[in-house]
């Protein structure tokens, strides 16, 4: 193919708002195997998704997604990056959680694979003729971060995020496969991360490792999003008040300092509050849940892992006046998780309010696992 066609590709994809783009082949990755490694020590958590023989095959052969594969675009999506440390902007003294800065915006899952859809009709027009195609947005098992730093955009940081040496890391990725060749650009080889190690040191739960890998069973964004049961209890208090992923890692990255608030490729139009009202949310029911949420990421925990997250968040703020609707998710609510999570935080609370809806729940509570954290909360206040 021309270079005329390679240019007016990337032309289009950056005038829909994807401003990194980048192309490589769909040769077989080498670094394959510390994916095989990482699942093999269990990192995964309960991703089991991540663990079948079709995924770890694809992820080191991404012609095996499409054998017609000559060549792949790989995408960046810039999404608003926090100015700061997630310090409260609005000044109020009501309990807020955080959360993380792709989250506020439309999901992701919704908003790219339309772009995506559009670029690929822009080029079957410039061909003048239909190109087989796949294209995932962190939907499919292949291994975007190796192909975007292959494709030239940036390089693999300690933190294991994507780093461009423009624009930091806060990007949303997403891949086209193409059955047609097109010149590919020079990988990224530099490592700027040098002996800079502020994202290990400042990751809460210490799930940073030194091979660019990290534990997710530690990982406040596999905690609060991916697992479904019951957070561990000596991760808890490490948590602060994240109720739906984590910034730390990207927010101490010196290559995020020129990171700005706001997005010139996506809407700004704002769907989750950065900064929830923890005391509302919790009482918040199914319906109101859904409708909230209909178009977010936050969806993907469901009201039941959500509310979860928001009561940890509450027992790692201490608000005093958090007690009352604590008690009344304690005594009230319909998941056996969040009662659960509820009873921990009413403990680290303390007072007379958290112990008066501890005893009441520990003669009235069914479920064994809640009674179980009832005791327990009642035990190490």
């Amino acid at each position: 193919m021309t270079i005329d066609l390679r240019q007016a590709i990337k032309q289009q994809a950056q005038q829909m708002g994807l401003s990194l783009v980048g192309i490589t082949t769909c040769e077989t990755l080498p670094h394959a195997e510390v994916f095989e490694t990482w699942i093999g020590l269990g990192r995964h958590g309960e991703m089991t998704y991540l663990d079948t023989p079709r995924s770890r095959a694809c992820r080191a052969h991404p012609d095996l997604l499409l054998p017609e594969c000559r060549s792949v675009l790989v995408l960046g999506l810039r999404y608003p990056a926090p100015a700061r440390l997630h310090a409260d902007a609005r000044g109020d003294r009501i309990p807020r959680g955080k959360i993380a800065a792709y989250a506020w915006g439309e999901d992701y899952h919704d908003a790219l694979p339309r772009r995506l859809r559009k670029l690929v009709d822009f080029i079957e027009e410039q061909v003048g003729h239909p190109v087989p195609n796949r294209w995932y947005t962190d939907t499919g098992p292949i291994l975007e971060r190796e192909l975007a730093q292959r494709a030239g955009l940036g390089w693999i940081g300690k933190n294991t995020c994507l780093i461009n040496p423009a624009g930091g890391s806060y990007y949303l990725l997403a891949e086209i496969l193409l059955g047609m060749e097109l010149e590919p650009d020079q990988p990224f080889t530099a490592d700027r991360c040098g002996g800079c190690s502020r994202c290990i040191t400042a990751c809460p739960t210490s799930c940073i490792l030194p091979d660019r890998t990290l534990d997710a069973r530690r990982c406040i964004a596999y905690l609060t999003i991916e697992l479904k049961g019951s957070i561990p209890v000596e991760l808890r208090p490490l948590m602060d008040g994240w109720v739906f992923g984590c910034d730390v890692c990207q927010q101490v990255c010196p290559w995020n300092r020129f990171a700005t608030a706001e997005s010139k490729s996506e809407s700004n139009i704002s769907l989750s509050s950065p900064y929830p009202d923890l005391l509302e949310e919790l009482l918040m029911s199914a319906s109101e849940f859904t409708h909230r949420f209909r178009h977010s990421p936050i969806r993907r925990t469901k009201r039941r892992g959500y509310l979860r997250n928001l009561a940890v968040a509450l027992g790692n703020l201490g608000s005093p006046e958090a007690a009352a609707p604590l008690a009344q998710a304690l005594l009230e609510d319909p998941e056996p998780l969040v009662r659960s999570h509820a009873a921990w935080a009413l403990g680290r609370i303390g007072g007379g309010p958290a112990r008066q809806a501890l005893v009441k729940a520990i003669c009235d509570e069914a479920d064994l696992q809640v009674k179980t954290a009832v005791q327990s909360a009642l035990e190490n206040r």
